[in-house]
C-alpha cells in the first residue's frame, strides 16, 4: 500500500480583522515531521486558515505520495470541495453576486489541489482534543501574538505529541448532500446546529455538541438550521458567508 504525507492546518486572529496566526504540521511517511507557521497584521481568520493550507501544499509540492489534510476550517473544507466549482463558473462571484472574498488565496489553493491530484480534505473538530490539531493552534495563537515559537523538523519519534490520526470523536459528520455546496439544497427536514466561537464557524449533527461548545464562552453565537439556505443566511449574518 501506498504510504501518504499527513498535513494538519490552522489559523489564528484575534480580533477579525486583526493580527493573526497560521501554522501546518507535516507528517511525512519516512517517519519525519515539521512545522511550519507564520503571520500577518492586520489579516483575518479565514486567511490564515487557507495560507496554512497554501504553505504546507507548497512544502509538499515535490512529493509523489497522496496527501490527506486536515483542518478545521468548514469554511476552507466546503469551499475546496463545492462552493468553488460554482464561484469559478459564475467568474468568481457569489450566489449573491459580489465579489468572492480571499479569490487570490483560494486560487492559489486551486492550483496546488489540481496540480497534485491525490489530495483528500478531511474536516475535524477544534479543541476536540486531537493532539496535532492542538499542536498547531498553539503554534497560531503564538504567532498571532507576535511570539516566534520555536518549529520542530525532525524524526517523528521526537516531536512531543502523538502521531495517530484523528478517532470518529474528532471528526465532523459530512454534511447531508444539499449543503456541500449544492445549488440544489434538499428539503427543510432534519437541521443540524452552527456555533461561532473566536471567529470559527462549525457544524454539528446534534444540540449537546454545539452546546459543548458554545457554553460558557464568552461571545459564542449557536442557531440551529434547516437548510443551505439558512446555513448561508446565518453565515452572512455572523460574517462568515463563503468568500468571507
Amino acid at each position: 500500500m501506498e504510504k501518504t504525507i499527513h498535513i494538519y492546518c490552522d489559523g489564528a486572529c484575534s480580533g477579525n480583522p486583526g493580527p493573526g496566526g497560521w501554522a501546518a504540521v507535516i507528517i511525512f511517511p519516512e517517519g519525519r515531521v515539521r512545522e511550519l507557521g507564520g503571520g500577518e497584521r492586520p489579516t483575518t481568520n479565514n486567511r490564515m486558515e487557507m495560507s496554512a493550507a497554501i504553505a504546507a501544499l507548497v512544502a509538499v509540492r515535490e512529493r509523489p505520495e497522496p496527501v490527506k489534510l486536515y483542518t478545521d476550517s468548514g469554511l476552507l473544507v466546503n469551499g475546496i470541495k463545492g462552493w468553488i466549482h460554482g464561484w469559478k463558473r459564475k467568474g468568481w462571484i457569489t450566489s449573491e453576486g459580489k465579489p468572492v472574498v480571499n479569490r487570490d488565496l483560494w486560487e492559489s489553493i486551486d492550483a496546488l489541489a489540481r496540480t497534485r491530484g491525490r489530495l483528500s480534505w478531511v474536516h475535524v473538530k477544534g479543541h476536540a482534543g486531537q493532539e496535532i490539531n492542538e499542536r498547531c493552534d498553539v503554534i497560531a495563537v503564538a504567532f498571532s501574538k507576535g511570539l516566534r515559537p520555536d518549529l520542530y523538523d525532525g524524526p517523528a519519534v521526537g516531536c512531543g505529541y502523538s502521531l495517530l490520526e484523528p478517532e470518529a470523536g474528532h471528526l465532523h459528520k459530512p454534511a447531508p448532500r444539499g449543503i456541500r455546496g449544492s445549488s440544489k439544497p434538499k428539503s427543510k427536514t432534519g437541521g443540524f446546529y452552527l456555533s461561532l466561537v473566536d471567529g470559527r464557524v462549525e457544524r454539528h449533527a446534534t444540540w449537546s455538541e454545539c452546546q459543548g461548545r458554545v457554553n460558557g464562552v464568552s461571545g459564542a453565537r449557536f442557531k440551529k438550521v434547516s437548510s443551505a439556505e439558512e446555513e448561508l443566511a446565518v453565515l452572512k449574518l455572523w460574517g462568515s458567508a463563503p468568500g468571507k
